[in-house]
């Protein structure tokens, strides 16, 4: 039989044991389990304040667009011209600045650029001779609710401050544009010659966003916050995919300002991140949902998914950039030819700039 005092230090070395069992397990644990499964927990949520926030902002954007075009006076001009915002969304410093300015040039009447820069980095503002507005912007993250919101933010910014923007470009500071800004605008608008007041109001403009029932991955991405938690608002029939980057008509930007019920379930943090991308997911959706036959569902900005890493496209560095590349990221299956393409390294610009006169901008 154990004596008392065997018992007593028996009990010390399990307890002893089991506390350094768990300290060591607490020590090295972040090392052991995968990454992603760390940011399971990180994904930030969005905030009460900056959700009080869009709202105001969504609402005045609504308002502004009920006040027509009363602005024509203030803008100064008698014989407006339907033009083209230019939404970045951006993370880091905008290095192809150079290339968009050359892209921009002798079009100032046609066009408006809007810059969601995160706050939480420090940017180098970019030395453009055009005028960039560069909104109130917060904090973005990666497979996170908070994408939706910045694009919406530019939308609502770019409406409010110009009643002549008529399509909306979404890019992103690893995009460039494929053809020349005429190309773009004449493809989009027809002839700038040709416009008038009245084709600024006309309600029948197209939305370039890619919109796809069919992925092998679909599920996993509509369950991706939980079994059943879309629902009742999205059925799994009801749910599309498709690419971050869009061109949307003025209609469809202000229906997505306007929308509420969606963006409830939307902006649930996930619990897969491994499927989570909500800003692949909310465009999309609703407005499959509301007015499919309104978009293009295709999109026009070229991305190479082949040997993607952790979710992100293929990424193109200086020695293959050519002429040849350039020829071939503009083809496609679909009505125009792509007009912007991503993803490029910021090396890549000395050799971008030195064929952008003559190949870029050659249509």
């Amino acid at each position: 039989m154990l004596s008392s005092s065997s018992s007593s230090s028996s009990h010390f070395v399990y307890s002893l044991t089991l506390f350094l069992s768990l300290f060591l397990l607490f020590l090295f644990a972040p090392q052991i389990l995968p990454l992603r499964k760390q940011q399971k927990i990180q994904q930030s949520p969005i905030f009460l304040q900056d959700e009080l926030d869009d709202l105001h902002l969504f609402q005045e954007a609504t308002l502004a667009s009920t006040r027509g075009f009363s602005k024509t006076s203030h803008l100064g001009t008698t014989n407006p011209k339907p033009k083209i915002a230019f939404l970045f969304l951006t993370n880091s410093d905008l290095v192809f600045a150079p290339l968009w300015q050359r892209f921009f040039q002798g079009n100032d009447n046609l066009f408006n650029v809007y810059v969601h820069a995160d706050p939480s980095y420090k940017l180098s503002t970019p030395q453009w001779s055009i005028k960039a507005n560069f909104i109130p912007a917060k904090r973005t993250e990666r497979a996170s609710p908070t994408l939706i919101s910045a694009a919406r933010r530019l939308l609502a910014n770019a409406i409010i401050d110009d009643p002549f923007n008529l399509y909306f470009a979404l890019v992103s500071q690893h995009c460039i544009p494929l053809h020349s800004f005429n190309y773009i605008y004449t493809s989009l608008l027809g002839n700038p010659n040709a416009a008038s007041k009245a084709f600024l109001t006309q309600p029948s403009h197209k939305s370039y966003i890619e919109i796809l029932s069919k992925d092998p991955h679909l599920h996993n991405r509509y369950v991706a916050r939980g079994e059943g938690v879309m629902l009742p608002e999205i059925s799994f029939d009801q749910f599309r995919v498709g690419s971050q980057f869009f061109v949307l008509a003025k209609r469809h930007a202000l229906l997505v300002l306007k929308e509420r019920k969606l963006w409830r379930k939307f902006k649930i943090p996930c619990i897969d991140l491994d499927s989570c991308y909500p800003e692949e997911h909310y465009f999309p959706t609703f407005l499959s949902m509301e007015d499919p036959k309104g978009c293009s569902h295709y999109t026009l900005t070229r991305v190479n998914w082949t040997g993607s890493v952790d979710g992100h496209p293929l990424t193109y560095h200086a020695p293959e950039v050519s002429p040849a590349l350039l020829h071939t990221l503009r083809k496609s299956n679909s009505t125009y030819s792509f007009f912007f393409a991503r993803k490029f390294s910021p090396d890549c610009l000395k050799s971008l700039m030195a064929i952008a006169d003559d190949v870029i901008f050659r249509d």
